[in-house]
């Protein structure tokens, strides 16, 4: 039984990464018609499709009554994010400018927001009104960044062809982003059963699982976007991605889980770990942003060393 539960969750964790790479070129292909800023794109729509798996796997754990392991896979990809996405990104493109304005402020935001839930889950739940408050700031950021037209819109440069066949292929990257979704839900169910399982045969708490195993595999789509944007050479459009792919499963998806099936944390270990070095990767992050507008490769350096820690320290202390 135990192996044909592995085969299951393998089988959904290569399906999410398919998916999720595969929406991530059609939804820039669609951001890029309707003509949006490259920050945007990569901030609103790629991270947004990135998070898709971790919206499924949060919606599926809390039908099934298991809230906690969305909890844990949102704190988990959070911790990835700012640490082994951005180091492999920075490395890979020998360095990380981030001196746009829009990328100074989105970086406060990244980092307030990536705390937000773990000092709402402090009293050991997060409640429906906490996931009004979670949505409610995820409404309020992206107002922010819609409020004026010079944020988000930007001309391509691109070959025009007729304005009916544009639509055509806009129509036809909908109807695949409805496809990649659909595989992205039968994943995520198979995910979900198999951290189950593997929760009660192993002894394991889901919060475990989902910090290590859960959120690693759902971080895979931001972190191959971040490396190609790198090898291209559009390095602030990883920042975009990052940032992105940590505010909206903190609020968003949270949020939404949260209304369906309250989150009640029994045992904070796993949490609290996880907690204290997401707050020590967000500062680190952050300062490097602020300070030298810049993150460097001894820097990545160091960020990838923070989640090895983390990792070591959750499996010693399970």
């Amino acid at each position: 039984m135990i192996w044909l539960y592995i085969f299951i969750f393998i089988i959904s964790c290569a399906l999410l990464i398919w998916s999720g790479s595969f929406l991530v070129g059609v939804l820039l292909r669609i951001a890029r018609f309707l003509g949006w800023r490259e920050f945007v794109i990569a901030f609103f729509i790629v991270a947004f499709a990135s998070t898709i798996p971790n919206l499924f796997v949060g919606i599926s754990s809390a039908l099934h009554k298991i809230p906690e392991l969305s909890f844990g896979d949102v704190v988990g990809g959070n911790v990835i994010d700012l640490t082994v996405a951005v180091a492999l990104a920075t490395l890979i493109a020998k360095g990380l400018p981030a001196e746009s304005r829009l990328v100074q402020t989105s970086s406060i935001f990244t980092i307030a927001i990536a705390i937000l839930p773990l000092l709402l889950i402090l009293d050991g739940k997060l409640g429906r009104g906490d996931g009004i408050i979670l949505i409610l700031v995820f409404v309020f950021y992206i107002f922010w960044l819609f409020s004026k037209k010079e944020r988000f819109t930007k001309i391509y440069d691109e070959k025009k062809i007729p304005i009916i066949k544009e639509f055509r292929i806009f129509m036809k990257d909908l109807g695949k982003v409805i496809l990649g979704i659909i595989i992205l839900l039968i994943a995520a169910e198979g995910i979900v059963r198999a951290a189950s399982f593997f929760a009660q045969s192993l002894n394991l708490s889901l919060a475990l699982i989902g910090i290590l195993i859960v959120g690693l595999g759902n971080s895979v789509p931001e972190t191959y976007f971040a490396i190609v944007a790198a090898k291209k050479g559009q390095t602030w459009m990883i920042l975009g991605d990052l940032m992105g792919s940590i505010i909206v499963p903190a609020t968003l998806v949270l949020g939404i889980v949260a209304l369906i099936c309250p989150i009640k944390i029994v045992d904070f270990s796993p949490f609290a770990i996880a907690r204290f070095f997401l707050i020590i990767s967000a500062i680190f992050f952050f300062l490097t942003v602020r300070t030298d507008r810049k993150i460097t490769k001894k820097e990545a350096l160091f960020l990838i060393g923070i989640y090895i820690i983390f990792v070591a320290v959750e499996i010693v202390t399970k």
